[in-house]
C-alpha cells in the first residue's frame, strides 16, 4: 500500500504554476527525500496533498483516503508540520500542546513531555517568547505526540542548531523504525542523503526524478581531486571543473582508464576518485537539465 499517492496532481494560482502533472507514490514505511529549492513547489504538493488547498486538476491519495472526500480523516491520522507556523499570543507552551491533542481527542500528555525534554523545550514559557527555533520545536512536539502513522514535514529543521538537529533526526529514525512513514521536505541535500532512503526531485513544479537516495547518487560520473600543474584538455566529458590551491577538482564521465593514461604522463602529487554527493547529483538536474 502506499502512504501517498498523487497522480497527475495539478495547482495553479491563477495563471501562475504550483505544481503541474506531479504523480508520486510513497510507499508505507519509507522515510521520503522531497528535495528543491524554495519556489520549487514542495509546500503546495504537501498542503494539496492534504487537502488545506484545492487542486486545479488529477487526484490523490494519502494512506488510501482520497484527499477530497476524506480530508478530515486524513488530517487525524497525519502528523502535519508546516514550513511556518503561528501561535495564538497569550498562550503557554504548554497550552499550545494540549490544544492541539484536544482537537484530536486525544491525551498525549506522556509523549509530549518526553519530546519536550529531548528537545530542551520550556513548556511554560509563552510562545511570544520563544525564538524560532524554540517555535520551530514546539510544531515538532505538536506534528509527533499523537503518534501517526504518517509524518509530513515542510522544511522542520530551519532555525534549529546543530544539536538539535541530530536529536530530531534521532527521533525521526526511531519512530521510521516503528514504522511511520516520514515525508521530509528540505532544500538541505544532506540532511536528505543521511537519512532518507528514497527521494524525489522536483523542478518548477515537476517531478523530475524519483528513486532511492542510493540509485540517485549512483552515476557513471566521478569526482576527481588532482594535486599537482596538470593539464586535463584531452579528456572529454569533464564539467564542473574548479581550480583549487594545489591543483583541480572536477566531475569526470569517461572511462577511467583514459582519465589514468593522461594524468600518468603528468607531475602528479595525489589524485583520488570517488562518487559524487547527492548534492552534485541534484545541481545535474537543475543546472545542467537533466531528467528521469
Amino acid at each position: 500500500m502506499y502512504a501517498i499517492q498523487t497522480i497527475n496532481l495539478t495547482k495553479y494560482y491563477g495563471k501562475s504554476r504550483g505544481i503541474v502533472d506531479l504523480n508520486l507514490e510513497v510507499k508505507k514505511g519509507e522515510f521520503f527525500g522531497f528535495i528543491g529549492p524554495n519556489g520549487a513547489g514542495k509546500s503546495t504538493c504537501i498542503r494539496t496533498m492534504l487537502g488545506l488547498i484545492k487542486c486545479s486538476s488529477g487526484s490523490a491519495t494519502v494512506l488510501g483516503l482520497d484527499i477530497v472526500q476524506d480530508k478530515t480523516e486524513i488530517l487525524k491520522r497525519v502528523g502535519y508540520m508546516p514550513s511556518e507556523t503561528m501561535f495564538y499570543a497569550g498562550m503557554r507552551v504548554k497550552d499550545v500542546l494540549k490544544l492541539s491533542a484536544d482537537l484530536r481527542g486525544m491525551d498525549c500528555t506522556e509523549e509530549a513531555k518526553v519530546l519536550c525534554d529531548r528537545l530542551q523545550l520550556d513548556v511554560n514559557k509563552k510562545v511570544e517568547e520563544l525564538s524560532y527555533g524554540n517555535k520551530k520545536k514546539v510544531s515538532i512536539v505538536c506534528a509527533l505526540q499523537h503518534k501517526p502513522e504518517l509524518l509530513i514535514l515542510d522544511e522542520p529543521t530551519s532555525g534549529l542548531d546543530p544539536l538539535m538537529q541530530r536529536e530530531f533526526f534521532q527521533i525521526l529514525r526511531e519512530r521510521n523504525a516503528e514504522g511511520t512513514t516520514i515525508f521530509l521536505s528540505s532544500h538541505i541535500l544532506a540532511e536528505v542523503q543521511r537519512n532518507c532512503t528514497c527521494a524525489g526531485i522536483i523542478r518548477e513544479g515537476r517531478l523530475i526524478a524519483c528513486d532511492s537516495v542510493e540509485s540517485l547518487s549512483q552515476t557513471n560520473a566521478k569526482r576527481v581531486h588532482v594535486q599537482g600543474n596538470v593539464n586535463i584538455k584531452e579528456l572529454g566529458q569533464v564539467r564542473d571543473l574548479r581550480q583549487t590551491e594545489n591543483g583541480l577538482t572536477f566531475l569526470y564521465g569517461g572511462e577511467i582508464k583514459q582519465l589514468l593514461e593522461v594524468l600518468s604522463k603528468q607531475p602528479i602529487q595525489d589524485l583520488s576518485i570517488s562518487q559524487p554527493d547527492l548534492e552534485e547529483i541534484f545541481m545535474h538536474y537543475y543546472v545542467d537539465g537533466g531528467e528521469a
